[in-house]
């Protein structure tokens, strides 16, 4: 007997809100339910914890107008769920990078980013791009708002909304 699946992919303006649904070891079931929702919800760039394991995370962001320059000790990663990003990257002289190798999560680059410049990288909707550690980057959205989830370390631009984004029946 052959079972199909559907997969439904969501967008900032079309998600459904997440659920819980038994996965019955069929991760198929299961895939990012409710960062649209977050985003919807979010301030530009604004960094919301919707997943954790441990001092890993999952931050969903929205991703509008032109982000502040962060940095981290750590690699990360930017998966583009929705819209189009265009992601700058300056590798960081000595005077601006994280100074404390164990802080865990992005912190906030003071004024402009000094350095050698790399590059940028434009992500759509299923692209991911490399954050390199002591690497300042800046998400930068044309049109319309769109959705990026990243892979990082909590740290203190994480925000904790559990309250919120959980549901409570």
């Amino acid at each position: 007997m052959t079972v199909a699946y559907q997969t439904r992919f969501g967008s900032l303006k079309h998600f459904e809100k997440g659920h819980v649904e038994p996965i019955d070891d069929d991760v198929r079931h299961y895939a990012f339910s409710n960062c649209f929702e977050i985003a919807s919800l979010s301030k530009p760039y604004e960094k919301v914890v919707f997943g954790q394991n441990q001092i890993y995370v999952l931050e969903t962001l929205r991703a509008e107008g032109t982000s502040p320059w962060y940095t981290s000790a750590h690699d990360e990663f930017a998966l583009v769920m929705d819209g189009d990003v265009e992601v700058h990257l300056v590798q960081l002289d000595a005077s601006q990078t994280v100074a404390d190798t164990e802080k865990n999560g992005a912190v906030l680059v003071q004024g402009e980013p000094k350095g050698k410049k790399m590059g940028w990288m434009k992500l759509s909707r299923g692209h991911q791009g490399l954050l390199p550690k002591n690497t300042a980057y800046q998400f930068r959205v044309a049109g319309e708002p769109g959705v990026i989830v990243l892979q990082t370390c909590k740290g203190d631009l994480s925000v904790e909304k559990w309250a919120d984004i959980c549901q409570t029946h």
